[in-house]
């Protein structure tokens, strides 16, 4: 499946509980909880190039499935690892933080755990 577009964050749940656990400070986690992020994907075969805007905050990631790539926390800080794909999932663990990133029609569903703290993100696909 094609994970390339532009998503809207719609919904997330047990975003401060997730932030205050990963060590953001307060006001960040206040800053950040009702910014409605927007992901650009492109996706050419195993090759992806994402851009996170949150607010005045840009992100960029690139990497490649399988391949050693340096990616970001929500703290800033970086770290090398290694993204997977299993059919429509991407999954990864940066510093603890375990993601699985599910493609299911014209949503993405990023569910993020650190330390027994769930959180869940909800994108729909706008362009």
């Amino acid at each position: 499946m094609a994970f390339s577009g532009k998503y809207q964050l719609e919904s997330h749940e047990n975003f401060e509980a997730f932030m205050k656990a990963i060590g953001l400070p307060d006001d960040e986690i206040e800053k950040g909880k009702d910014i409605k992020s927007i992901s650009e994907i492109h996706q050419d075969g195993n090759d992806f190039k994402v851009t996170v805007t949150a607010g005045t905050k840009v992100v960029l990631y690139s990497f490649t499935v399988g391949e050693e790539c340096e990616l970001e926390t929500f703290t800033g800080e970086k770290a090398q690892t290694v993204v997977h794909m299993d059919g429509n999932k991407l999954m990864v663990c940066v510093k603890g933080i375990e993601s699985v990133t599910e493609l299911n029609g014209d949503t993405i569903i990023n569910i993020l755990t650190f330390d027994g703290i769930v959180y869940k993100r909800i994108s729909r696909r706008i362009s």
